[in-house]
């Protein structure tokens, strides 16, 4: 489970030749100025995505999940008194990732004490590096508690959206300033903005740039967070993330391997033809679960981007969703935590419009860290943008 997803980064991280160069070419920044409201209908289906863009607007996330037992119940399991998110299937660990998804949620339950704590101990913590992003893991039984001061992009990109979903709902500059700040670095040091061909998004400044992979650039497509974007762009407007936002779309419908047209976990784009990264296992699975949950989010309703996973997903199996191998077809494991069946149950709501089932709208008290946040941002995505779909 998540511990799949951390070994999987660490060994990306472990193979680091040379430590990255400021990545992305990207004006200078000028003087600092910084993942639910009314229901929505549902979006159209045959929408071109120029006018699909138009109508997926950016929606506030602020009180849009309310503050429910599935909130109360997630904040008392993994959020510490300190403000730690603690990943329960890993170890009890933290990373930038968990402290993001845990102030996005504590955004869309209106809770600003849990978020001002969740933020307080990740800037106390976590923000040691010598730029605005943030150390990407933290481990409660070593010392020092952070051991590698390499970034996850996602994580960063997830902190960021939270900062400025809360300096807008909350009216902080503090927020948006600190948002703006870390959206500056991601675009100068993550971000490849290259004159020719789409721009790439960087799991991490360092061991994924053709510097130092044979097969570099290396991504992950789970790390473009869609509907960050919008709020990035808002606080750090000098970068295209526009541009990025398409790019990752655009990857998504390339990025199908094997008889089941999936993307796997870690993409080689080396030559601009995206294959499977050498030296990981070539599958779906825990990481790329998150892309449909993104799309979603971001107001995506087009069924060609999700047409994969709903032949995938077609027959639902008690056992779980299926890790597929896109090598083999083969089904080599299964997320089998409740939480998870969220996703598919919010693709078919944003695509055809399918209510969402009774048992999947609250999460389960016994979940994991992982599964539970996936979860509630589905339920999230649900109230924001598809509220018929909650019978609302």
């Amino acid at each position: 489970m998540m511990a799949d997803r951390t070994r999987a980064l660490a060994a990306a991280l472990l193979m680091s030749l040379a430590p990255a160069a400021v990545l992305a070419q990207a004006p200078a920044e000028p003087a600092p100025t910084e993942t639910r409201p009314p229901a929505k209908t549902l979006p159209e289906k045959a929408l071109p995505e120029k006018a699909l863009a138009e109508t997926a607007e950016t929606l506030p996330m602020l009180n849009s999940l309310g503050n429910v037992p599935g909130w109360r119940r997630y904040k008392t399991r993994f959020v510490t008194d300190q403000g730690r998110v603690v990943d329960s299937g890993n170890g009890r660990i933290s990373h930038s990732e968990s402290q993001g998804y845990g102030m996005l949620l504590a955004v869309a339950a209106g809770d600003r004490d849990t978020f001002q704590r969740i933020w307080g101990w990740t800037r106390a913590n976590l923000m040691v590096r010598d730029d605005a992003l943030l150390a990407w893991r933290w481990e409660p039984d070593k010392r020092p508690a952070v051991a590698d001061m390499n970034n996850a992009t996602d994580g960063d990109i997830l902190v960021a959206w939270a900062l400025a979903e809360a300096g807008d709902g909350w009216s902080d500059e503090s927020y948006r300033l600190a948002s703006r700040r870390i959206a500056v670095d991601i675009a100068r040091r993550t971000v490849l903005f290259r004159s020719e061909g789409p721009p790439l998004l960087l799991p991490a400044m360092n061991g994924f740039s053709a510097e130092d992979r044979p097969d570099g650039p290396v991504i992950n497509l789970s790390y473009w967070v869609f509907p960050a974007f919008p709020r990035l762009a808002a606080v750090a407007p000098e970068f295209d993330w526009d541009r990025l936002s398409a790019a990752g779309r655009d990857l998504l419908l390339r990025a199908r391997f094997g008889e089941a047209r999936l993307p796997t976990e870690w993409i080689s784009m080396r030559g601009g033809q995206p294959q499977p990264a050498s030296g990981f296992p070539p599958e779906f699975s825990y990481n790329a679960v998150r892309l449909p949950l993104y799309l979603a989010m971001a107001g995506v309703g087009e069924r060609r981007y999700y047409e994969p996973l709903l032949a995938l997903w077609a027959d639902a199996d008690q056992a779980g969703l299926p890790i597929i191998d896109t090598a083999s077809g083969a089904v080599a494991g299964r997320m089998n935590e409740p939480g998870y069946a969220a996703i598919p149950a919010l693709v078919a709501c944003a695509v055809d419009g399918t209510p969402l089932p009774a048992d999947l709208q609250e999460p389960a008290a016994s979940e994991n860290y992982y599964p539970a946040t996936l979860h509630l941002l589905a339920l999230t995505a649900a109230n924001m943008r598809y509220r018929p779909c909650l019978g609302r």
